[in-house]
């Protein structure tokens, strides 16, 4: 059997997300719509095995499934210059990147996503490091 991706030739990028199971698969084409409408000029590639958004040939922010763990994860590169919702960011262990996570799609304040998404467009161009 095809997959999906084969029927509509999809990048890697969009077969990761069209071939995820639910609630996931839900989360991520939201996702994807919100980001690519918010920031026209990102480029969908797929990286280090999962989809990763690039603006003006910089890496821009990663949308990643932890299936195990229930949750849809959006991390951002030059979260290190974020200044907006850091209180809703998530950095678990890691020393720069922060993210944003969700379990169900009732839990994507497109409000505060829209408003993150905005500031990492203007602060995208200062990189991984402060």
């Amino acid at each position: 059997m095809k997959s999906i991706s084969n029927l509509w030739n999809m990048n890697p990028a969009e077969d990761y997300i069209i071939n995820q199971e639910e609630p996931f698969k839900t989360i991520l084409l939201q996702l994807q719509v919100l980001v690519e409408s918010t920031v026209p000029a990102v480029e969908l590639k797929y990286k280090y095995r999962i989809p990763f958004y690039y603006l003006k040939g910089k890496p821009f922010c990663y949308l990643n499934v932890s299936p195990k763990k229930g949750y849809v994860d959006v991390g951002f590169w030059s979260s290190a210059h974020l200044s907006v919702h850091l209180d809703k960011m998530v950095t678990e262990g890691r020393k720069v990147m922060r993210s944003l996570r969700y379990h169900t799609l009732e839990d994507l304040d497109a409000d505060v996503f829209l408003a993150v998404i905005k500031d990492a467009e203007t602060v995208n161009h200062k990189g991984f490091w402060k």
